[in-house]
C-alpha cells in the first residue's frame, strides 16, 4: 500500500493531480481511496488530498503513514515533512518552494515544475509535470497507464491532451532520472 499526499495552494491543482491520479490507479486494477481537504479558502488558500493505492481491499481511507508527499508551496512542506516515513519521498517544486528538505532518511526528487510550465508555454500544466515526475520517480504506475489515465480525465472535460501530455512526459523523464 502506498499512502500520498499532494499539497500545495489552491489552484495549483492539487486535488486534480491527486484525482487523476486516484482514478488511473483504479482502472489499472488498484484499490484506491482519494480524500480532498480544503476549507473556505479558494484559490490561494491551500489544499491537500490523501490517496492511498494498494493491490488489496483498504481498511481506512486515511493517509496516517505518508509514503510520498507532494510538496508544491513551502507551507506543505513544513506542514507535511516530518509526517513522512523513514524511507519515504518528498517531491519538491523547487519553483516555489526555496527551503530544503531537512530530513536526510527520505528520498528528495525535486522538479522545478513551474519553469517547465513557462517553457512548454502551458502554466496550467504545473500539476501534469509533477505527477509525470511522481510516476517516473515512484513506479507506483506505469507510464503508460498515467498516460492514458490523463487522456481519460481530460477527454471527459472535452479538453486536447497534446500540451498535457507532452507536460507529463516532461515530468515523468526528470522524475525517472531522480528515481530512488
Amino acid at each position: 500500500m502506498t499512502g500520498i499526499i499532494c499539497s500545495g495552494f489552491g489552484g495549483q491543482g492539487v486535488l486534480t493531480m491527486g484525482l487523476i491520479l486516484a482514478n488511473t490507479a483504479m482502472l489499472a486494477g488498484n484499490e484506491v481511496t482519494w480524500i480532498p481537504s480544503y476549507g473556505a479558502e479558494m484559490r490561494g488558500g491551500t489544499a491537500n488530498c490523501s490517496i492511498k493505492i494498494s493491490d488489496e481491499p483498504i481498511a481506512s481511507p486515511y493517509v496516517n503513514k505518508i509514503d510520498v508527499l507532494i510538496a508544491m508551496n513551502e507551507p506543505s512542506l513544513k506542514k507535511f515533512e516530518n509526517d513522512v516515513v523513514p524511507g519515504g519521498m518528498i517531491i519538491v517544486n523547487t519553483s516555489i518552494v526555496k527551503e530544503k528538505v531537512s530530513r536526510n532518511d527520505v528520498k528528495v526528487v525535486e522538479i522545478n515544475a513551474n519553469d517547465i510550465a513557462a517553457t512548454l508555454n502551458n502554466l496550467r500544466a504545473v500539476n501534469l509535470i509533477v505527477l509525470g515526475t511522481f510516476v517516473g520517480a515512484t513506479g507506483v504506475l506505469t507510464k503508460d497507464d498515467m498516460s492514458n489515465g490523463i487522456v481519460k480525465y481530460f477527454e471527459k472535460k472535452k479538453i486536447d491532451n497534446t500540451l498535457n501530455l507532452k507536460a507529463y512526459e516532461e515530468g515523468f523523464a526528470i522524475g525517472e532520472a531522480q528515481k530512488g
